[in-house]
């Protein structure tokens, strides 16, 4: 079954178009009274790919052509493409967001301040849409490439007035309860700093209330179904897409999560592809595009869930664009993906790496998947002690985005509007250009549907 078929009759769409010739700016709020207990999704699945600006879904379509057709090939975001979102924060903040004023907006459909984690910005608690699914007794999980306690995710799940206070971040997701139940079934992704601490290891604490534990992706083959599962698989954070034993490791955790939620009540399931946004922050072009690998990867996972469990509405959207992507750079009429394509590692593996190499110029061709040009390798040799790991791999990015002809803007976020994408019941009520908070109003009211 293609995914198009999630859209709906013909009808929905072109009553969408409709909607969309007559508003000025938004599509207007579904009215609850509409969304009958019969037509509301069973199962909510929410994908943030944080970061991903409009930029970045045209870079991959670029990325993953076949170079001997006549075509461009489409890619999985045109066939479902939406609308549009506004990201800007709570105007005291100014018209930039962060992520965790997005995330709290998304999820809470309240503006606030950069940097508040599920709190308005008089510092006071909001409910989620992943609070009333738990409210709805439905099960709910995340499932990540960052640490769990990161800032979209946390800001689902808890409130804080300050997204660094990870320490307390994880004491809230042990410690809150709705209805005496924890937070969330399935938790995915990084963290073991923050819950394995010498004040308190909240990793015994989940174990000992009934929760397994894996640390390797290995484990999550053997995992018990219809039992909470936690899994902490770095630090801080997972490797690169480029530097993982599974370099699609986020549909591999969106695959667990999936399974150990779907249940005859329904779920609330937030996947984030994290690292799009930590691409575009190191202005890494590879990186960035085998982070959007992942999240294909990941849509395929979540596509082949759908075509078997019809009743699942599917959002993905970003929470703000980073870096201010360009493609194409300074020399005009001209942006070349092949040089990225067999890359081996990601940029900061690279550079250390090549400080540590015989022959620099070798190792890095190697990794780079190319040969490096006389001035290259030039530049390369002439790199000494005295430079600073980040200067280095400015060296090794210059190299890439001379050779794509990549463009940045900045090192931080950009306050452009977003893409959203979706399909299954209920999708007709995320079309045309809404605000970020948009998101989760309409969210609220579809699972208020269901009761």
């Amino acid at each position: 079954m293609k995914i198009s078929k999630f859209w709906g009759q013909s009808s929905v769409v072109l009553a969408g178009i409709i909607v969309l010739g007559c508003a000025s700016a938004t599509v207007p709020p579904p009215v609850k009274d509409e969304l009958k207990a019969n037509a509301a999704p069973q199962n909510i699945i929410m994908v943030v790919a944080d970061g991903m600006g409009p930029a970045y879904v045209s870079a991959y379509r670029y990325f993953n052509d076949d170079p001997n057709t006549p075509e461009v090939e489409t890619t999985i975001f045109d066939n479902i493409l939406l609308g549009t979102v506004r990201t800007y924060p709570h105007l005291q903040s100014g018209y930039v967001t962060d992520s965790a004023a997005s995330a709290t907006a998304m999820a809470a459909g309240v503006k606030t301040y950069n940097g508040a984690i599920g709190m308005d910005v008089n510092k006071q608690a909001v409910e989620t849409v992943l609070h009333r699914a738990r409210k709805l007794d439905m099960k709910t999980g995340l499932a990540v490439t960052s640490t769990i306690v990161h800032a979209t995710p946390a800001a689902y799940m808890v409130a804080n007035e300050a997204r660094r206070n990870y320490a307390q971040i994880a004491d809230s997701f042990f410690d809150d309860r709705i209805n005496g139940k924890f937070l969330a079934d399935v938790m995915l992704g990084a963290g073991t700093d923050h819950f394995i601490r010498e004040d308190r290891n909240l990793v015994d604490e989940f174990v000992a209330n009934g929760f397994q534990y894996v640390s390797s992706y290995d484990e999550l083959g053997s995992v018990h179904a219809n039992k909470p599962l936690i899994g902490l698989f770095g630090k801080s954070s997972l490797p690169w897409s480029l530097d993982d034993s599974n370099p699609n490791r986020l549909s591999a955790l969106t695959a667990v999560a999936l399974e150990q939620l779907n249940n005859d009540k329904g779920f609330f399931l937030l996947v984030e592809a994290s690292q799009v946004d930590w691409a575009g922050h190191g202005n890494e072009i590879a990186s960035a595009m085998a982070e959007m690998n992942d999240l294909v990867a990941t849509m395929k996972v979540i596509e082949a869930f759908t075509q078997n469990n019809p009743n699942t509405l599917v959002l993905l959207t970003a929470d703000h664009s980073t870096g201010g992507l360009t493609v194409a750079g300074k020399d005009g009429y001209r942006w070349d993906p092949k040089w990225i394509k067999a890359f081996k590692a990601s940029v900061p593996t690279i550079a250390a790496g090549m400080m540590k190499a015989e022959d620099r110029t070798a190792y890095v061709s190697e990794m780079f998947g190319f040969e490096l040009s006389e001035q290259e390798s030039a530049n390369l040799t002439a790199a000494n002690s005295e430079m600073t790991g980040r200067d280095i791999e400015n060296m090794l990015k210059n190299i890439v985005d001379e050779r794509t002809n990549t463009g940045w803007t900045t090192g931080g976020h950009t306050a452009v509007d977003v893409n959203m994408y979706g399909y299954g019941p209920g999708v007709s009520h995320f079309m045309g250009n809404m605000n970020n908070t948009d998101i989760a109003h309409r969210l609220f009211d579809i699972l208020d549907a269901r009761q």
